[in-house]
Protein backbone atom coordinates (compact mmCIF):
# COMPACT_ATOMS: atom_id res chain seq x y z
CA UNK A 1 0.00 0.00 0.00
CA UNK A 2 2.96 2.31 0.65
CA UNK A 3 3.97 2.39 -3.02
CA UNK A 4 0.39 3.07 -4.09
CA UNK A 5 0.15 6.00 -1.72
CA UNK A 6 3.56 7.31 -2.84
CA UNK A 7 2.55 7.52 -6.50
CA UNK A 8 -0.85 8.96 -5.56
CA UNK A 9 0.84 11.62 -3.42
CA UNK A 10 3.28 12.37 -6.22
CA UNK A 11 0.37 12.92 -8.64
CA UNK A 12 -1.45 15.15 -6.13
CA UNK A 13 1.64 17.33 -5.72
CA UNK A 14 2.11 17.48 -9.49
CA UNK A 15 -1.51 18.56 -9.95
CA UNK A 16 -1.08 21.37 -7.42
CA UNK A 17 2.19 22.43 -9.03
CA UNK A 18 0.61 22.44 -12.49
CA UNK A 19 -1.97 24.99 -11.38
CA UNK A 20 0.76 27.28 -10.06
CA UNK A 21 2.97 26.66 -13.08
CA UNK A 22 0.39 27.70 -15.65
CA UNK A 23 0.36 31.26 -14.27
CA UNK A 24 4.13 31.72 -14.16
CA UNK A 25 5.54 34.33 -16.51
CA UNK A 26 7.47 33.38 -19.61
CA UNK A 27 10.44 35.25 -18.15
CA UNK A 28 10.44 33.00 -15.08
CA UNK A 29 10.14 29.80 -17.13
CA UNK A 30 12.91 30.89 -19.49
CA UNK A 31 15.13 31.80 -16.53
CA UNK A 32 14.54 28.33 -15.10
CA UNK A 33 15.58 26.70 -18.39
CA UNK A 34 18.78 28.73 -18.42
CA UNK A 35 19.45 27.87 -14.79
CA UNK A 36 19.08 24.16 -15.57
CA UNK A 37 21.55 24.57 -18.44
CA UNK A 38 24.06 26.29 -16.16
CA UNK A 39 23.77 23.53 -13.56
CA UNK A 40 24.24 20.87 -16.24
CA UNK A 41 27.40 22.60 -17.39
CA UNK A 42 28.78 22.80 -13.86
CA UNK A 43 27.96 19.17 -13.07
CA UNK A 44 28.81 17.52 -16.42
CA UNK A 45 31.76 15.52 -15.04
CA UNK A 46 29.68 14.23 -12.13
CA UNK A 47 26.86 13.27 -14.49
CA UNK A 48 29.24 11.41 -16.81
CA UNK A 49 30.72 9.48 -13.88
CA UNK A 50 27.26 8.42 -12.71
CA UNK A 51 26.22 7.52 -16.24
CA UNK A 52 29.33 5.37 -16.58
CA UNK A 53 28.03 3.19 -13.72
CA UNK A 54 24.75 2.72 -15.59
CA UNK A 55 26.60 1.79 -18.77
CA UNK A 56 28.92 -0.66 -17.01
CA UNK A 57 25.98 -2.42 -15.37
CA UNK A 58 24.07 -2.54 -18.66
CA UNK A 59 27.08 -4.03 -20.43
CA UNK A 60 27.40 -6.69 -17.73
CA UNK A 61 23.72 -7.52 -18.19
CA UNK A 62 24.16 -7.92 -21.94
CA UNK A 63 22.30 -4.84 -23.20
CA UNK A 64 22.50 -4.63 -26.99
CA UNK A 65 24.95 -2.25 -28.67
CA UNK A 66 22.28 0.11 -30.07
CA UNK A 67 20.64 0.47 -26.65
CA UNK A 68 24.03 1.00 -25.03
CA UNK A 69 24.61 3.80 -27.53
CA UNK A 70 21.36 5.45 -26.43
CA UNK A 71 22.23 5.02 -22.77
CA UNK A 72 25.77 6.38 -22.89
CA UNK A 73 26.25 10.09 -22.28
CA UNK A 74 29.25 11.98 -23.59
CA UNK A 75 30.57 15.49 -23.14
CA UNK A 76 29.21 16.27 -26.61
CA UNK A 77 25.72 15.00 -25.70
CA UNK A 78 25.79 17.11 -22.55
CA UNK A 79 26.81 20.15 -24.57
CA UNK A 80 23.91 19.56 -26.96
CA UNK A 81 21.51 19.24 -24.01
CA UNK A 82 22.59 22.67 -22.79
CA UNK A 83 22.29 24.12 -26.30
CA UNK A 84 18.78 22.66 -26.51
CA UNK A 85 17.79 24.36 -23.26
CA UNK A 86 19.16 27.68 -24.50
CA UNK A 87 17.34 27.35 -27.83
CA UNK A 88 14.11 26.44 -26.07
CA UNK A 89 14.36 29.51 -23.83
CA UNK A 90 14.40 31.73 -26.92
CA UNK A 91 11.18 30.35 -28.43
CA UNK A 92 7.93 32.31 -28.10
CA UNK A 93 5.61 31.58 -25.20
CA UNK A 94 2.96 29.03 -26.29
CA UNK A 95 0.73 30.00 -23.35
CA UNK A 96 -1.75 32.80 -23.85
CA UNK A 97 -1.26 32.68 -27.61
CA UNK A 98 -4.47 33.75 -29.36
CA UNK A 99 -5.31 31.26 -32.10
CA UNK A 100 -8.75 32.56 -33.09
CA UNK A 101 -10.70 35.74 -32.37
CA UNK A 102 -14.17 36.81 -33.41
CA UNK A 103 -16.84 39.22 -32.31
CA UNK A 104 -19.98 37.13 -31.71
CA UNK A 105 -22.17 40.17 -31.18
CA UNK A 106 -21.61 43.81 -30.36
CA UNK A 107 -19.19 44.00 -27.40
CA UNK A 108 -19.15 40.18 -27.04
CA UNK A 109 -15.72 38.87 -28.10
CA UNK A 110 -14.57 35.25 -28.29
CA UNK A 111 -10.90 34.18 -28.18
CA UNK A 112 -9.30 30.74 -28.43
CA UNK A 113 -6.17 30.81 -26.28
CA UNK A 114 -3.33 28.34 -25.79
CA UNK A 115 -2.95 26.79 -22.33
CA UNK A 116 -1.12 23.84 -20.71
CA UNK A 117 -2.52 20.32 -20.77
CA UNK A 118 -1.85 20.03 -17.02
CA UNK A 119 -0.14 16.91 -15.64
CA UNK A 120 1.54 14.58 -18.12
CA UNK A 121 2.98 11.12 -17.48
CA UNK A 122 5.77 10.22 -19.92
CA UNK A 123 7.39 6.80 -20.29
CA UNK A 124 10.54 6.72 -22.38
CA UNK A 125 13.49 4.52 -23.27
CA UNK A 126 17.02 4.36 -21.87
CA UNK A 127 18.15 7.81 -23.00
CA UNK A 128 19.08 10.15 -20.15
CA UNK A 129 19.27 13.10 -22.56
CA UNK A 130 15.61 12.46 -23.42
CA UNK A 131 14.72 13.21 -19.79
CA UNK A 132 16.21 16.69 -20.13
CA UNK A 133 14.45 17.34 -23.44
CA UNK A 134 11.07 16.12 -22.18
CA UNK A 135 11.11 17.90 -18.83
CA UNK A 136 12.30 21.19 -20.35
CA UNK A 137 9.52 21.15 -22.93
CA UNK A 138 6.98 20.51 -20.18
CA UNK A 139 8.41 23.38 -18.14
CA UNK A 140 8.30 25.84 -21.05
CA UNK A 141 4.71 24.81 -21.87
CA UNK A 142 3.57 25.12 -18.25
CA UNK A 143 2.95 21.40 -17.60
CA UNK A 144 3.84 19.28 -14.62
CA UNK A 145 5.42 15.95 -15.57
CA UNK A 146 5.93 12.50 -14.07
CA UNK A 147 8.78 10.69 -15.81
CA UNK A 148 9.63 7.01 -16.16
CA UNK A 149 12.82 6.18 -18.04
CA UNK A 150 14.39 2.82 -18.77
CA UNK A 151 15.70 1.01 -15.71
CA UNK A 152 19.17 0.88 -17.29
CA UNK A 153 19.44 4.66 -16.88
CA UNK A 154 18.10 4.89 -13.33
CA UNK A 155 21.20 6.45 -11.72
CA UNK A 156 21.57 9.00 -14.51
CA UNK A 157 17.86 9.86 -14.46
CA UNK A 158 17.80 10.28 -10.69
CA UNK A 159 20.76 12.66 -10.84
CA UNK A 160 19.27 14.67 -13.69
CA UNK A 161 15.85 14.91 -12.03
CA UNK A 162 17.37 16.23 -8.81
CA UNK A 163 19.41 18.76 -10.76
CA UNK A 164 16.45 19.91 -12.86
CA UNK A 165 14.10 20.28 -9.90
CA UNK A 166 16.69 22.06 -7.75
CA UNK A 167 17.67 24.52 -10.49
CA UNK A 168 14.08 25.30 -11.48
CA UNK A 169 12.93 25.82 -7.89
CA UNK A 170 15.80 28.29 -7.41
CA UNK A 171 14.41 30.17 -10.39
CA UNK A 172 10.96 30.39 -8.80
CA UNK A 173 9.21 27.37 -10.34
CA UNK A 174 6.89 25.54 -7.90
CA UNK A 175 8.34 22.40 -6.34
CA UNK A 176 6.74 19.12 -7.38
CA UNK A 177 6.27 20.04 -11.06
CA UNK A 178 8.71 17.27 -12.08
CA UNK A 179 9.26 13.86 -10.49
CA UNK A 180 10.68 10.47 -11.39
CA UNK A 181 9.08 7.03 -11.24
CA UNK A 182 11.35 4.07 -10.57
CA UNK A 183 9.66 0.80 -11.49
CA UNK A 184 7.00 -0.93 -13.56
CA UNK A 185 4.86 -1.04 -10.45
CA UNK A 186 5.10 2.75 -10.29
CA UNK A 187 3.87 2.94 -13.88
CA UNK A 188 0.96 0.63 -13.04
CA UNK A 189 -0.08 2.96 -10.23
CA UNK A 190 0.39 6.06 -12.38
CA UNK A 191 -1.99 4.64 -14.98
CA UNK A 192 -4.71 4.54 -12.30
CA UNK A 193 -4.54 8.28 -11.49
CA UNK A 194 -7.09 9.35 -14.09
CA UNK A 195 -8.46 12.08 -11.85
CA UNK A 196 -5.05 13.73 -11.49
CA UNK A 197 -3.14 13.02 -14.71
CA UNK A 198 -4.36 14.50 -17.99
CA UNK A 199 -2.27 12.65 -20.57
CA UNK A 200 0.09 9.67 -20.85
CA UNK A 201 2.79 9.69 -23.52
CA UNK A 202 4.51 6.30 -23.95
CA UNK A 203 7.55 6.03 -26.23
CA UNK A 204 8.25 2.52 -27.46
CA UNK A 205 6.97 -0.32 -29.59
CA UNK A 206 3.44 -0.52 -30.96
CA UNK A 207 2.77 -3.39 -28.57
CA UNK A 208 3.92 -1.30 -25.60
CA UNK A 209 1.76 1.65 -26.62
CA UNK A 210 -1.25 -0.64 -27.01
CA UNK A 211 -0.62 -2.10 -23.55
CA UNK A 212 -0.65 1.38 -22.00
CA UNK A 213 -3.86 2.26 -23.86
CA UNK A 214 -5.57 -0.91 -22.68
CA UNK A 215 -4.61 -0.43 -19.05
CA UNK A 216 -5.56 3.16 -18.30
CA UNK A 217 -8.55 5.47 -18.44
CA UNK A 218 -6.17 8.38 -19.00
CA UNK A 219 -5.92 9.59 -22.63
CA UNK A 220 -2.81 8.14 -24.32
CA UNK A 221 -0.77 9.78 -27.07
CA UNK A 222 1.49 7.06 -28.47
CA UNK A 223 5.02 7.61 -29.75
CA UNK A 224 5.58 4.24 -31.36
CA UNK A 225 8.47 2.58 -33.16
CA UNK A 226 10.13 4.05 -36.23
CA UNK A 227 9.99 1.68 -39.16
CA UNK A 228 11.13 4.26 -41.70
CA UNK A 229 11.58 3.84 -45.45
CA UNK A 230 13.61 5.39 -48.23
CA UNK A 231 12.21 4.92 -51.74
CA UNK A 232 14.57 5.37 -54.70
CA UNK A 233 12.40 6.40 -57.63
CA UNK A 234 12.87 6.41 -61.38
CA UNK A 235 14.07 8.96 -62.35
CA UNK A 236 16.53 10.17 -59.71
CA UNK A 237 20.08 11.38 -59.24
CA UNK A 238 21.79 8.09 -58.36
CA UNK A 239 24.81 9.64 -56.63
CA UNK A 240 22.55 11.81 -54.48
CA UNK A 241 20.29 8.83 -53.75
CA UNK A 242 23.23 6.75 -52.50
CA UNK A 243 24.39 9.58 -50.25
CA UNK A 244 20.93 10.16 -48.74
CA UNK A 245 20.11 6.46 -48.35
CA UNK A 246 23.38 5.80 -46.50
CA UNK A 247 22.88 8.76 -44.18
CA UNK A 248 19.27 7.72 -43.49
CA UNK A 249 20.45 4.31 -42.30
CA UNK A 250 23.99 4.65 -41.03
CA UNK A 251 24.37 8.13 -39.55
CA UNK A 252 23.01 6.79 -36.23
CA UNK A 253 21.75 3.23 -36.02
CA UNK A 254 19.91 3.42 -32.72
CA UNK A 255 17.39 6.19 -33.37
CA UNK A 256 13.75 5.96 -34.38
CA UNK A 257 14.20 8.07 -37.53
CA UNK A 258 16.85 5.79 -39.03
CA UNK A 259 15.74 4.01 -42.21
CA UNK A 260 15.09 0.28 -41.86
CA UNK A 261 13.85 -0.58 -45.38
CA UNK A 262 15.10 0.62 -48.74
CA UNK A 263 12.70 0.38 -51.69
CA UNK A 264 14.16 0.68 -55.21
CA UNK A 265 12.29 1.13 -58.48
CA UNK A 266 13.04 -1.73 -60.89
CA UNK A 267 14.23 0.64 -63.63
CA UNK A 268 16.90 2.24 -61.43
CA UNK A 269 17.99 -0.88 -59.48
CA UNK A 270 20.84 -1.98 -61.79
CA UNK A 271 22.56 1.42 -61.63
CA UNK A 272 21.76 2.25 -58.00
CA UNK A 273 22.20 -0.97 -56.04
CA UNK A 274 25.90 -1.75 -56.78
CA UNK A 275 26.96 1.76 -55.78
CA UNK A 276 24.72 1.69 -52.71
CA UNK A 277 26.01 -1.75 -51.67
CA UNK A 278 29.60 -0.53 -51.80
CA UNK A 279 28.73 2.52 -49.70
CA UNK A 280 26.85 0.44 -47.14
CA UNK A 281 29.75 -2.05 -46.98
CA UNK A 282 32.06 0.81 -45.96
CA UNK A 283 29.70 1.46 -43.03
CA UNK A 284 29.53 -2.28 -42.20
CA UNK A 285 25.78 -2.48 -42.79
CA UNK A 286 24.35 -5.97 -43.34
CA UNK A 287 22.05 -5.98 -46.36
CA UNK A 288 19.03 -8.27 -46.69
CA UNK A 289 17.32 -8.30 -50.07
CA UNK A 290 14.51 -9.97 -51.94
CA UNK A 291 15.24 -12.30 -54.86
CA UNK A 292 15.54 -9.51 -57.41
CA UNK A 293 17.96 -7.61 -55.18
CA UNK A 294 20.03 -10.78 -54.72
CA UNK A 295 20.32 -11.10 -58.50
CA UNK A 296 22.07 -7.72 -58.66
CA UNK A 297 24.18 -7.51 -55.47
CA UNK A 298 25.52 -9.95 -52.91
CA UNK A 299 23.35 -9.86 -49.80
CA UNK A 300 21.52 -12.07 -47.36
CA UNK A 301 17.96 -13.12 -48.24
CA UNK A 302 15.12 -11.03 -46.82
CA UNK A 303 12.04 -12.74 -45.41
CA UNK A 304 8.61 -11.32 -44.70
CA UNK A 305 9.55 -10.57 -41.08
CA UNK A 306 12.22 -8.13 -42.29
CA UNK A 307 9.58 -5.80 -43.73
CA UNK A 308 7.99 -5.65 -40.24
CA UNK A 309 11.22 -5.08 -38.29
CA UNK A 310 12.69 -1.96 -36.71
CA UNK A 311 16.29 -3.18 -36.40
CA UNK A 312 17.93 -0.25 -34.59
CA UNK A 313 21.08 -2.03 -35.71
CA UNK A 314 23.49 -2.32 -38.66
CA UNK A 315 20.93 -4.15 -40.81
CA UNK A 316 18.96 -2.86 -43.80
CA UNK A 317 16.28 -4.68 -45.79
CA UNK A 318 16.00 -3.91 -49.51
CA UNK A 319 13.14 -4.59 -51.92
CA UNK A 320 12.78 -3.86 -55.61
CA UNK A 321 9.33 -2.52 -56.52
CA UNK A 322 7.64 -2.32 -59.90
CA UNK A 323 6.28 1.20 -59.57
CA UNK A 324 5.73 4.25 -57.40
CA UNK A 325 2.32 2.90 -56.40
CA UNK A 326 3.93 -0.40 -55.34
CA UNK A 327 6.29 1.55 -53.09
CA UNK A 328 3.43 3.54 -51.58
CA UNK A 329 1.44 0.35 -50.93
CA UNK A 330 4.44 -1.33 -49.25
CA UNK A 331 5.12 1.65 -46.98
CA UNK A 332 1.48 2.05 -45.95
CA UNK A 333 1.28 -1.71 -45.28
CA UNK A 334 4.48 -2.26 -43.31
CA UNK A 335 5.50 1.19 -42.05
CA UNK A 336 4.92 2.67 -38.62
CA UNK A 337 3.65 6.05 -39.94
CA UNK A 338 6.82 7.75 -38.70
CA UNK A 339 9.08 9.08 -41.47
CA UNK A 340 9.43 8.07 -45.13
CA UNK A 341 11.48 9.71 -47.90
CA UNK A 342 11.29 9.65 -51.69
CA UNK A 343 14.43 10.25 -53.76
CA UNK A 344 13.18 11.40 -57.14
CA UNK A 345 13.57 13.93 -59.96
CA UNK A 346 9.91 13.77 -60.97
CA UNK A 347 7.80 16.26 -59.00
CA UNK A 348 4.56 14.59 -60.03
CA UNK A 349 5.86 11.39 -58.41
CA UNK A 350 7.01 13.37 -55.38
CA UNK A 351 3.66 15.03 -54.85
CA UNK A 352 1.78 11.74 -55.28
CA UNK A 353 4.10 10.08 -52.74
CA UNK A 354 3.69 12.92 -50.23
CA UNK A 355 -0.08 12.93 -50.63
CA UNK A 356 -0.64 9.18 -50.33
CA UNK A 357 1.95 8.11 -47.76
CA UNK A 358 0.16 7.87 -44.40
CA UNK A 359 3.02 9.06 -42.19
CA UNK A 360 3.67 11.93 -39.84
CA UNK A 361 6.76 13.05 -41.78
CA UNK A 362 7.17 12.69 -45.55
CA UNK A 363 10.40 13.89 -47.18
CA UNK A 364 11.78 14.52 -50.66
CA UNK A 365 15.46 14.13 -51.55
CA UNK A 366 16.70 14.27 -47.98
CA UNK A 367 17.58 11.96 -45.12
CA UNK A 368 14.98 10.56 -42.75
CA UNK A 369 17.31 11.70 -39.96
CA UNK A 370 15.93 15.24 -40.34
CA UNK A 371 12.76 14.10 -38.57
CA UNK A 372 13.64 15.82 -35.32
CA UNK A 373 12.03 18.50 -33.19
CA UNK A 374 15.26 20.42 -32.61
CA UNK A 375 16.03 20.47 -36.35
CA UNK A 376 12.46 21.58 -37.08
CA UNK A 377 13.02 24.57 -34.82
CA UNK A 378 10.83 23.31 -31.98
CA UNK A 379 13.67 23.58 -29.43
CA UNK A 380 13.41 19.87 -28.65
CA UNK A 381 10.79 17.15 -28.79
CA UNK A 382 8.92 14.81 -26.49
CA UNK A 383 9.03 12.28 -29.31
CA UNK A 384 7.61 11.57 -32.75
CA UNK A 385 3.85 11.07 -32.55
CA UNK A 386 2.75 8.56 -35.19
CA UNK A 387 -0.99 8.82 -34.59
CA UNK A 388 -3.30 11.45 -36.07
CA UNK A 389 -5.07 13.05 -33.12
CA UNK A 390 -3.93 16.07 -31.09
CA UNK A 391 -0.30 16.02 -32.24
CA UNK A 392 1.61 14.41 -35.10
CA UNK A 393 5.30 14.20 -35.97
CA UNK A 394 7.97 15.79 -33.74
CA UNK A 395 6.00 16.86 -30.68
CA UNK A 396 7.27 20.16 -29.34
CA UNK A 397 5.69 22.98 -27.38
CA UNK A 398 2.47 23.18 -29.38
CA UNK A 399 1.86 19.46 -28.93
CA UNK A 400 2.08 19.91 -25.15
CA UNK A 401 -0.58 22.62 -25.16
CA UNK A 402 -4.31 22.61 -25.59
CA UNK A 403 -6.60 25.63 -25.68
CA UNK A 404 -9.60 27.18 -24.01
CA UNK A 405 -12.23 29.63 -25.24
CA UNK A 406 -12.47 32.98 -23.47
CA UNK A 407 -15.63 35.00 -23.99
CA UNK A 408 -15.55 38.66 -22.92
CA UNK A 409 -18.90 40.42 -22.57
CA UNK A 410 -20.71 43.42 -21.13
CA UNK A 411 -23.78 41.89 -19.53
CA UNK A 412 -25.22 40.17 -22.60
CA UNK A 413 -27.70 37.30 -22.14
CA UNK A 414 -29.15 34.72 -24.48
CA UNK A 415 -32.53 36.32 -23.78
CA UNK A 416 -31.13 39.52 -25.31
CA UNK A 417 -30.25 37.55 -28.42
CA UNK A 418 -33.56 35.72 -28.63
CA UNK A 419 -35.47 38.99 -28.23
CA UNK A 420 -33.20 40.55 -30.89
CA UNK A 421 -31.89 43.19 -28.52
CA UNK A 422 -28.48 42.16 -29.79
CA UNK A 423 -27.55 40.60 -33.13
CA UNK A 424 -24.88 38.09 -34.16
CA UNK A 425 -22.05 39.76 -36.07
CA UNK A 426 -19.28 37.10 -36.29
CA UNK A 427 -16.77 39.76 -37.18
CA UNK A 428 -13.08 38.84 -37.28
CA UNK A 429 -10.95 40.45 -34.56
CA UNK A 430 -7.22 40.95 -34.08
CA UNK A 431 -5.42 37.96 -32.57
CA UNK A 432 -4.81 39.84 -29.35
CA UNK A 433 -6.57 39.61 -26.01
CA UNK A 434 -8.27 42.78 -24.78
CA UNK A 435 -6.51 44.58 -21.98
CA UNK A 436 -8.36 44.20 -18.71
CA UNK A 437 -8.18 47.91 -18.06
CA UNK A 438 -9.42 48.99 -21.48
CA UNK A 439 -12.68 48.92 -23.35
CA UNK A 440 -11.44 47.53 -26.67
CA UNK A 441 -14.65 45.96 -27.91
Amino acid sequence: MGEKHRIRDMAVVAREASIQLCETTIEKRNAALCCIGEELTVHTDELLAINKLDVEQAEAEGLSAPLLSRLKLTAEKCRRMVEGLQALSKLPDPLGKVQYATEIADELALYRVGCPIGVIGIIFESRPDALVQISSLCLKSGNAVLLKGGREALRSNEFLTRLIVSASVKAGIPAGWCDLLHSREDVTEMLKQHDLIDLIIPRGSNAFVRYIMQNSEIPVLGHAEGLCHVYVDDPCDVEMAVKVAVDSKAQNLSVCNAAETLLVHQNIAASFLPKAAAAFAERKIELRGDERVQSIIACNPAVDEDWHTEYLDAILSIKIVDSLDSAIKHINTYGSHHTDSILSSDMEHVNRFMTLIDSADVFHNCSTRFSDGFLYGFGAEVGIATGKLHARGPMGLEGLCTYKYRLYGHGQTLTDLNEQNIKLTHRELLLKLPEQSSNEF
